[in-house]
């Protein structure tokens, strides 16, 4: 019996295919502007002029400006996941407190050297009560699970859910030491200190805590 002909993908209409590669135009445009300005960069009238479209185009690509955003806030949250993962790569495996503390150093590092992309990943206008796409929750998750691998070398008997609310026990707090010494608040620590800090925490944190 003759194999079966795999069936072919239909091509893209030019019509689609204009869509995608403004689609594409858009998110590069916009994820330069918020590279340098912040989100307050993001104006539906400079992006159609600087994409050399109209700014009825935009919306027949996003639904609104905060899904162009989002669009650009996936890219960040890959490339960060990616970052953080590479830090670890020659880590022992058997030293998760070490991976911890060098992940966190390695979230620093971005931040501080994409600082306005960095913030729109939690800027944004948005909540858990809203209807976010999946593929955006699932680069969250990424940076999550990267947290949780060592966390759950280090707490064996700890169960999902206590793992899971470690995980993001730790990323809070990680994060706050790291945005108020970003935003050098009298509440933080100087830039040289953030590192020091975040050791100190997890180091006791992960030595000490019992759930």
């Amino acid at each position: 019996m003759p194999t079966p002909s795999p069936k072919l993908s239909p091509k893209l209409s030019k019509a689609d295919l204009r869509r995608q590669e403004l689609r594409a135009r858009l998110i590069d445009i916009a994820e330069t502007r918020i590279r340098s300005d912040g989100l307050q960069a993001i104006k539906a009238r400079d992006l159609a002029r600087e994409a050399d479209c109209a700014v009825g185009a935009i919306y027949n690509v996003f639904s609104d400006l905060n899904g162009l955003i989002m669009a650009v806030n996936g890219r960040t949250f890959h490339t960060l996941g990616t970052a953080v993962a590479a830090s670890v790569a020659d880590c022992a495996p058997d030293k998760p407190q070490d991976e911890l503390i060098t992940m966190s150093h390695a979230y620093l590092a971005f931040a501080a050297e994409n600082t306005n992309l960095w913030r729109a990943l939690f800027d944004l206008d948005m909540s858990t009560e809203m209807d976010v796409p999946q593929w955006y929750l699932a680069e969250l998750g990424k940076l999550f699970a990267l947290i949780a691998d060592p966390l759950a070398r280090l707490f064996p008997a700890h169960t999902h859910h206590e793992l899971e609310l470690m995980t993001r026990a730790l990323f809070s707090s990680v994060h706050g030491i790291v945005l108020l010494g970003l935003q050098k608040r009298i509440s933080g620590v100087p830039l040289d200190k953030i590192e020091e800090m975040i050791a100190i925490l997890l180091s006791n944190v992960t030595s000490q805590v019992k759930i």
